[in-house]
């Protein structure tokens, strides 16, 4: 597999999931607007994780993960230069999650059903290939989530390209998760507004820890 990671967000997501791919034998550098607030992480992380631009990121990346606010991720792929995102996997990470406080619990996002963010991204950066992973758990269950020994959880994933999918199932894999491909880009549709439900418990009863696993028969 691919070893270098270019991680396009320093938040929380953006962290998790770079340890993630360090644990694993990665090389990763993580992309932000101010790398002073990362000098902590990189001491922590040796030799395979370094810090730097959203550009120098991407560049330095063979498969990069966007892990921005959704309202950001435009301007941090536009950052991050065309050039250096064609032809290589995005794992999109992001929710379009509005800056409205929830209702009831429930958030708020600035996209609809017929239109996802994903599906904008994909057409904005065409030549890149986005797989949506990530956006449907907290960071702290992103990298090997643990359920009192049962089964893995499910990460439902889309994308137009079927090469950048089996791409980020490896690394699922890898990182203690089954996959459930649900198609192409028109599918984050769906997976998108997961965020929605897995949040609700948390906001209204300060649940977090938990995950979706879809059953078979």
């Amino acid at each position: 597999m691919k070893t270098k990671i270019g991680i396009l967000g320093s938040g929380n997501v953006g962290q998790a999931l770079a340890k993630g791919f360090i644990k694993n034998d990665h090389e990763v550098m993580i992309g932000t607007r101010n790398t002073s607030k990362l000098e902590d992480w990189q001491k922590e992380s040796g030799d395979k994780g370094r810090v730097g631009s959203m550009q120098e990121a991407a560049q330095f990346g063979d498969i990069l993960v966007l892990a921005v606010k959704g309202s950001a991720a435009k301007d941090a792929l536009t950052l991050a230069g065309q050039a250096n995102l064609a032809g290589k996997t995005i794992i999109d990470a992001t929710n379009p999650i509005a800056d409205k406080a929830p209702d009831n619990g429930v958030l708020h996002f600035f996209t609809d059903l017929e239109a996802s963010l994903m599906e904008k991204l994909q057409a904005d950066f065409a030549d890149a290939h986005f797989v949506k992973a990530f956006n449907s758990v907290g960071s702290a269950l992103m990298v090997d989530p643990q359920f009192g020994g049962m089964e893995k959880p499910t990460m439902f994933i889309c994308g137009n390209d079927d090469n950048a999918k089996e791409e980020v199932k490896q690394i699922l894999e890898r990182f203690g998760w089954e996959s459930e491909d649900m198609g192409p880009a028109a599918a984050a549709r769906a997976i998108e507004p997961l965020c929605i439900l897995w949040c609700i418990p948390g906001f209204a009863r300060n649940e977090w820890m938990h995950a979706f696993k879809l059953l078979k028969k």
